[in-house]
């Protein structure tokens, strides 16, 4: 039975920041649905709320970084992006100050809408000069992203998953390096964040199937270690399929195609998430269903790299996908 913890980060960011005054707790009014109330009762001295008003956040945090200060803002990934992204780029990326810019909600992991759903911050943040990202695929990922994060000397884009949360590894992030989760060499599968969980689902169906996976997790999408990447690839037959909790474009998928073109690599790829589409409010196992981000998909998506049909269904794979709504106490699961 897989472990399932209950609201991580709000431990590991406490267990990380108290007593240590110069990390510095902002808020954009989304303090419990980030999960550090309990930061803000218990160490008031080092919480600041900034209310809804996110560009004032953003250069607020960036004088911060100047004063010597390290700040983890904390609210929705899509809030802290698209509407503050001229400050975010010219108050934290350019100057490189240390600011800690933790993003909730990733995805499709929140029935909340477009509104609500950052799809497309990977490709923004990739482009983005200085700029780190990590993304978090387990619990314990979750409970060491704020030390992962503070070892850069710079921003970092963190995508953190909240609620009820899987335990999947038993080490955490090291900046730089990626998790291969199975070694075979038919079919290399890219995955990240939630969708990681997704293809180990899928993987032991494959096996029966015959087909050998070799499987990759990335929690450091930027910077990443293209050679380790063409290595893997070139230790398999058919070719390479990417899932990811976000659109196609600039995202994992992006990522693995640039470094495939630059060094030649003459296999296939085939890369699995949101297609030039928002997606709409939903559950999300019905979102990552309906949009193509599960372990069927991924099934489905080796069926077409490999030319063959496995007769796989739903019922054939491991059913370890966390399907709760992560915010059980508000009505609107936000």
């Amino acid at each position: 039975m897989m472990e399932m913890v209950s609201r991580p980060y709000a431990r590991a960011f406490e267990a990380f920041a108290a007593g240590n005054p110069d990390i510095l707790c902002l808020s954009a009014d989304l303090t419990s649905s980030c999960e550090v109330d309990g930061f803000r009762d218990r160490h008031p001295d080092q919480f600041l709320s900034l209310g809804m008003a996110e560009q004032n956040m953003m250069s607020f945090a960036g004088g911060l970084g100047l004063a010597g200060y390290r700040p983890f803002i904390h609210t929705f990934g899509v809030f802290m992006y698209r509407r503050p992204y001229d400050q975010l780029m010219a108050s934290i990326a350019y100057p490189r100050r240390k600011v800690r810019l933790m993003g909730f909600l990733p995805g499709v992991t929140t029935p909340g809408g477009m509104t609500h759903q950052s799809i497309e911050d990977i490709s923004v943040m990739r482009s983005i000069p200085n700029m780190t990202i990590l993304e978090t695929g387990d619990a314990t990922e979750v409970e060491s992203i704020c030390e992962a994060a503070d070892s850069i000397d710079g921003p970092v884009w963190c995508r953190v998953l909240r609620g009820s949360v899987p335990r999947l590894f038993d080490t955490p992030i090291r900046v730089g390096e990626m998790r291969e989760l199975s070694s075979g060499d038919d079919i290399l599968v890219v995955t990240s964040g939630i969708c990681t969980e997704e293809a180990m689902r899928a993987r032991s169906a494959l096996a029966r199937a015959g087909l050998s996976i070799r499987h990759l997790h990335l929690h450091t999408i930027k910077p990443f270690d293209a050679q380790a990447l063409l290595d893997h690839i070139g230790s398999v037959r058919h070719g390479v399929i990417t899932l990811e909790n976000h659109v196609t474009e600039g995202g994992v998928g992006s990522l693995v195609a640039e470094t495939m073109a630059d060094a030649g690599a003459g296999k296939r790829l085939i890369r699995l998430g949101l297609k030039d589409t928002y997606a709409h409010g939903g559950s999300r196992a019905y979102l990552m269903r309906h949009y193509g981000l599960d372990a069927l998909a991924l099934v489905e998506g080796i069926e077409d790299l490999t030319g063959q049909a496995f007769g796989i269904t739903e019922g054939d794979l491991d059913a370890a996908r966390v399907d709760d709504v992560h915010s059980l106490v508000k009505a609107e699961a936000l």
